[in-house]
């Protein structure tokens, strides 16, 4: 995969600024940008994709558009609702557990989901599940050492998650939506791609910076600086067959 444009990344970085006062334009540009990186792997025409967590449905709705069979697996009832919208066929489910065949397929899809559950692994390992042997599993996350990974509260975390949410009270006049250890969680590049490596039923196909215009695989192979400069981790994961296949 080529790396991707400046103007690209400096285009999802302003919608991402914007996200608050327009999400519909931030989240749907960001959803136009995510299928067409799973259609550089697989076609997305008739297959089959699981969307886990991907809120109110704008991942979900762009690969329909594609002409893909999507189905959006979303814990939060609040998000699925979000905005007034909610995708036809949206299933209230826990990433944990998905109501899904083993197999069944051919895309299993998570866009900024990993940071917010307490165990990526078994997260990890209920997409590779639900995917056929040879299917695509796309995976994005802000990991912990991100400039964004405090989200709302960024970069500010840097100097505590509690001082952090002191500032944004002071500021705003209201709570902070994440909480460290209740739905915001250190994730870090380096324990992750250990773990990815080390299964026996997944092969990397790609780990990038999902953001960067530049240099996009060689950051994240530098321990220290990827768990900064990576940003956002883009981790493109093939299922390997069965052993006795």
């Amino acid at each position: 995969m080529k790396d991707p444009s400046i103007r690209r990344s400096v285009s999802l970085f302003r919608a991402f600024l914007n996200e608050q006062n327009d999400p519909e334009v931030a989240y749907g540009m960001l959803a136009r940008d995510a299928a067409s990186q799973v259609e550089r792997y697989t076609p997305l025409r008739g297959a089959t994709v699981v969307d886990v967590g991907g809120g109110s449905g704008h991942f979900t709705e762009e690969f329909r558009r594609r002409g893909a069979h999507s189905y959006l697996f979303e814990p939060d009832l609040r998000e699925l609702h979000a905005g007034g919208r909610r995708p036809e066929g949206a299933v209230l489910a826990d990433g944990y557990l998905l109501p899904v065949a083993d197999g069944a397929a051919d895309v299993c899809f998570s866009s900024n989901v990993l940071e917010h559950v307490a165990d990526p692994q078994t997260f990890l390992s209920e997409m590779v599940r639900v995917t056929r042997p040879g299917g695509l599993i796309y995976v994005a996350f802000t990991n912990w050492y991100s400039p964004w990974g405090g989200h709302e509260t960024a970069p500010w975390h840097y100097l505590g998650h509690d001082r952090a949410r002191a500032r944004y009270r002071r500021r705003h006049g209201q709570e902070a939506k994440h909480t460290l250890g209740e739905n915001l969680f250190a994730v870090h590049i380096g324990p992750t791609l250990r773990h990815v490596r080390g299964r026996d039923d997944v092969e990397i196909v790609s780990a990038r910076s999902r953001y960067w215009p530049f240099l996009t695989g060689a950051i994240t192979r530098v321990p220290g600086l990827r768990e900064i400069a990576t940003w956002n981790l883009l981790l493109i994961l093939r299922r390997c067959p069965h052993v006795d296949d």
